[in-house]
């Protein structure tokens, strides 16, 4: 599938990399389909709206910022995009990149879950305290080995 990104191109995708958010994303429930690509930066990737080409988050793997990252998920939560076992799941992070020079953060508290059999999405939010919004992606892999 071609899809046109938030700068112009158009990007080709393969049709397993297409995922479904039924309820959205918070702050931006009108938007249910986006396409997962590489970007020149890794281990980042884009999540681009296929609704809406001016709307892409750039999304990491957030068990590669924090080793000790764990999510307590409610399984009926998870049912709800047909997840009855981890092995169907794969986890993604949305990034913030501010303009104004401060930390690159990811979102470890409201993390993407995608059902890896069927490309249907939710993001949830965690309860634990310890991850926020804003988590400092560049201090954390400094400081990788220890606790986030």
């Amino acid at each position: 599938m071609d899809v046109k990104t938030k700068i112009g191109t158009v990007v080709s995708v393969d049709e397993k990399h297409i995922i479904t958010i039924p309820e959205g994303l918070f702050g931006f429930e009108s938007y249910k389909k986006y396409a997962i690509f590489e970007s020149d930066f890794q281990p980042f990737m884009w999540m681009q709206s296929i609704d809406e080409e001016a709307l892409a988050f750039l999304i990491v793997d957030p068990f590669l910022i924090c080793d000790d990252y764990e999510l307590d998920v409610d399984d009926k939560a998870l049912l709800k995009i047909g997840i009855n076992s981890p092995k169907d799941v794969y986890v993604m992070s949305i990034v913030t990149i501010p303009a104004n020079g401060s930390p690159v953060t990811a979102n470890l508290q409201g993390p993407l879950v995608i059902n890896k059999n069927t490309g249907e999405c939710m993001q949830v939010i965690l309860n634990n305290s310890r991850w926020t919004t804003k988590h400092d992606i560049l201090k954390a892999i400094k400081n990788r080995g220890g606790a986030c």
